[in-house]
């Protein structure tokens, strides 16, 4: 199959298997189909999906991947000794682990191409992720708590594993507690990276933009846990501070000298 007909055959797929989606129009274009196939994607539940559907999406997202481009951590320069600093689509990095900004029920998100870093790592990573996200809630029985973390397979993503957590919402003004517990999600990603004994996280930023953390405050948070965690644990592991906007880059840079 050519990249166009396993897009086609997906889109297809996907309407076939709801019946109140098969009226949709297929647009022409490759950029709207693309886009149609993400959202159905977003919307679709964690069901069974059938072996052909993962064969043929699996070969479609890693020809997306590699036309997106890899980037390895020898493609990024230090900020500090252990600490990586780079600004671009997290989607992309080959590290052991990218952490995701989950939210509490731990499905990725339903709005269709929604802007938050959920939606982008779910999308890119496929169907099998939510499919993965849904065995460990049922077994969990309860809302995933703030502060926590699960790790998953990371499928078609080049890294090789995503971990999920919860960041603190913020409604007002931020309290003692919201910062010990947008701390406790950086120390539970790390401690759960050592005990798989994983030598590379990319941390999102976690808490800012959908859930309203100030961003200069949250960008101290991580890089002061990420530091006292790297002091008291001399295990080698080393981290990337990811950012997607401008803004975000520049409080990271200065924070970090």
């Amino acid at each position: 199959m050519t990249q166009k007909e396993r897009l086609m055959f997906l889109i297809n797929y996907l309407l076939n298997e709801n019946s109140e989606l098969q009226s949709i129009d297929i647009p022409t274009q490759d950029t709207e189909r693309k886009r149609l196939l993400r959202s159905l994607m977003n919307i679709r539940p964690p069901k069974t999906v059938s072996e052909e559907f993962l064969e043929v999406q699996d070969a479609y997202l890693q020809e997306e991947c590699r036309r997106k481009g890899v980037v390895s951590l020898s493609d990024i320069s230090l900020a500090q000794p252990g600490i990586y600093l780079w600004q671009g689509d997290i989607t992309r990095l080959s590290v052991d682990a990218i952490v995701n900004a989950a939210n509490s029920a731990m499905l990725g998100c339903f709005v269709p191409c929604h802007g938050c870093i959920d939606n982008a790592i779910h999308s890119a990573a496929g169907v099998e992720l939510r499919l993965e996200c849904s065995r460990i809630m049922e077994k969990q029985k309860t809302e995933e708590p703030t502060g926590k973390a699960k790790i998953t397979k990371a499928y078609n993503l080049p890294c090789r594993y995503v971990l999920h957590t919860v960041g603190p919402i913020i409604y007002g003004e931020v309290t003692g507690k919201d910062c010990d517990l947008l701390s406790e999600c950086y120390r539970s990603c790390l401690e759960l990276a050592a005990a798989y004994q994983l030598k590379t996280i990319a941390f999102c930023c976690i808490s800012t933009g959908e859930f309203h953390f100030p961003n200069e405050k949250a960008a101290a948070i991580a890089i002061q846990t990420v530091q006292d965690y790297q002091r008291k644990n001399q295990n080698g592991l080393e981290v990337v501070f990811n950012v997607f906007k401008d803004s975000d880059y520049q409080i990271y840079k200065q924070l970090l000298g």
